[in-house]
């Protein structure tokens, strides 16, 4: 069983605390009201969007920022290891690329999907994202956070940094995306992450690079980029997949042609997406341009809106220690209907309804090994 969380779109404003930060929840959503729609929402004028088995997608121009169409764009549903450019869009600016560190044994005995981290050898912090990004490793999720001044602090600090960019269904609850009670992400909150890492030269690269050398107790061995599209799709630039049992399939990727560039992005998917999200590419390159954008990518809050919180650095190469997270405060849901209907050139959801407290978010502790 799996239980969904649709995000606050209500007429009185909410206050969600980050860090000791306040931030006022919107009182419509983020990106334009036609987003509040839990049904498909497309421009008329042009070919409807290819079908999809994902319970929410966005379809985004990342040069203009604007929506050429979408699906349950704010709906809530537990982000698997795609939280994880999140974390990289966070932590980049923090660490120190060449730093070298030796992960403690907590990070390297993390569950699920591991890149191979042993307290036995030294790493740089670019071999870590490397790891992190390419081959999804929360053993290299727990070691940045680890290296970032602790767990809690990298919580906090991820928080931040989604309200910074007005991600407001997200809350980060582990560095990893391994499933979390709490935890969420939309998948407007993946695009609006993706597009402000696509904007950074080092996550991108971290994003776009198929194969890599890691390093290893003895010598080293080859890492791969579990985007299948960067070898199959023409123009991939990369992004993240995830995985879980209970978040199902998830996915963010964009990619460029001509100059422009289409970002994807989808949650709640129960099998083989990758084909279906490269025929969601081919159409929003078909009808940028052309169609009437149903939302937009809205910017990063202005910095006295959003000041960073405070990094906590340890010195240069030494055992990284564990920390224990603190709760967070968990923001209000919304919730709203099925039902669709036509205004203008776009096709929007019915009526608002006031969201005031998280609805049944009863995700039992045993958290799904994520596999991406």
């Amino acid at each position: 069983m799996w239980t969904k969380i649709v995000p606050v779109t209500a007429l009185i404003a909410s206050v969600s605390l980050t860090g000791g930060t306040a931030y006022a929840t919107p009182s419509t959503p983020v990106g334009g009201e036609a987003l509040g729609s839990r049904g498909l929402v497309a421009p008329e004028g042009v070919k409807k969007p290819p079908k999809t088995q994902a319970t929410s997608f966005v379809i985004a121009d990342v040069d203009t920022g604007q929506v050429l169409a979408a699906k349950d764009a704010h709906g809530r549903y537990l982000p698997a290891s795609t939280l994880k450019t999140l974390t990289a869009l966070t932590l980049i600016p923090k660490l120190d690329k060449n730093r070298k560190i030796r992960p403690s044994k907590n990070a390297c005995n993390q569950e699920g999907t591991a890149v191979g981290l042993s307290v036995k050898a030294t790493y740089k912090v670019d071999d870590l994202f490397k790891a992190l990004m390419m081959s999804s490793g929360n053993d290299a999720a727990m070691a940045l956070a680890e290296t970032n001044g602790g767990l809690a602090q990298t919580m906090r600090d991820m928080n931040a940094e989604a309200k910074r960019l007005q991600a407001n269904d997200t809350v980060a609850k582990t560095p990893s995306g391994l499933d979390k009670p709490g935890q969420s992400s939309s998948a407007y909150d993946l695009a609006l992450i993706a597009r402000a890492g696509l904007a950074n030269p080092e996550f991108k690269r971290y994003i776009s690079t198929k194969t890599s050398t890691f390093p290893a107790p003895r010598g080293h061995y080859e890492i791969s980029n579990h985007n299948k599209l960067l070898w199959r799709y023409k123009g991939m630039v990369g992004v993240k997949n995830g995985w879980t049992s209970k978040a199902q399939g998830s996915f963010v990727g964009a990619a460029t042609r001509g100059g422009h560039t289409i970002l994807v992005s989808i949650m709640r998917h129960e099998g083989y997406f990758w084909e279906e999200v490269a025929d969601l590419l081919d159409w929003g390159f078909s009808v940028r341009g052309k169609a009437t954008p149903v939302g937009q990518l809205v910017d990063p809050l202005p910095a006295a809106q959003a000041a960073p919180q405070p990094g906590a650095s340890a010195p240069a190469t030494t055992q990284v220690t564990p920390a224990v997270q603190p709760p967070l405060l968990d923001t209000a849901a919304k919730k709203q209907t099925d039902s669709s209907r036509t205004i203008g050139a776009v096709v929007i959801g019915g009526g608002l309804l006031f969201g005031l407290i998280w609805l049944g978010y009863g995700i039992r502790r045993r958290r799904g090994r994520s596999r991406l």
